[in-house]
């Protein structure tokens, strides 16, 4: 395997929460690589795109909501419009939650799955034509190892079905759209240093459970799940598709 397997020169990337943790470490390493990326979030964050700014890479932030069911034909469309393709799709957004599950509402449900399911199916779907008209493209769906085991203590159930649901969609879409030259795998990270595990920083039970569980025993980065998406993404992945690839320091072989 050659190391410019793992280049991106001239493709064109959409990340969907691409305004901080993993979604802003992508668009660091996909710059690095090559490519031209579209962030997409409900918040721009001014000090992450002054970074991508001063390394010199190419990019365009554009603010929305990504539960909106317009918003994804929009993106799609918008990419294009700017750059003239869209290579890869990395569906990164999501929210987490947790509570027990007769004190959970509709509302929050809702919330949960139209974020981490919903959307990221209309986003797929988008993409869909454009990369068959265009020969072929590679779509990253951002799982968890919620949608593989249980976590523990805290009770999240609507998370991991929501997380199941896109491992699901995952290869069941790698099925179909392999004849077309669009390749479809997931990442399923563990626990990152990200906002969404902040909760870590005031509950120190769940901190230590978390990290007794996993056998490298501490957080992951998201440098270093942003390497595993440069991987699934780039030629150097070029045989694999439908795959979901556990990055969790150990925690599942528990």
């Amino acid at each position: 395997m050659a190391l410019n397997d793992f280049r991106l020169d001239g493709k064109v990337a959409l990340i969907t929460g691409g305004n901080r943790g993993i979604g802003l470490a992508v668009a660091k390493l996909f710059g690095e690589a090559g490519a031209k990326s579209v962030l997409t979030a409900r918040r721009d964050n001014p000090e992450g795109e002054a970074e991508l700014k001063a390394a010199g890479y190419e990019f365009d932030f554009v603010s929305a909501d990504a539960r909106d069911p317009e918003t994804p034909e929009k993106l799609i469309a918008h990419t294009i419009e700017k750059y003239g393709r869209i290579d890869i799709l990395v569906n990164n957004a999501g929210v987490a939650q947790h509570g027990d599950t007769p004190d959970f509402t509709d509302e929050l449900y809702e919330k949960i799955m139209s974020t981490n399911l919903t959307q990221l199916f209309r986003f797929c779907r988008s993409a869909i034509n454009p990369m068959r008209a265009q020969g072929g493209g590679v779509i990253l769906n951002v799982g968890s190892i919620s949608g593989v085991v249980t976590n523990v203590p805290q009770n999240q159930v609507a998370y991991n079905a929501s997380k199941a649901g896109v491992h699901m969609l995952t290869k069941s879409l790698a099925n179909e759209l392999a004849p077309d030259n669009i390749r479809v795998n997931a990442l399923a990270p563990g626990y990152i240093e990200t906002d969404m595990t902040a909760v870590r920083e005031t509950n120190k039970e769940w901190d230590s459970v978390w990290r007794a569980a996993t056998p490298i025993g501490r957080y992951g980065l998201p440098e270093e799940m942003a390497n595993c998406i440069l991987f699934l993404c780039s030629p150097a992945s070029s045989y694999v598709t439908g795959a979901v690839l556990i990055a969790d320091g150990g925690y599942t072989t528990r």
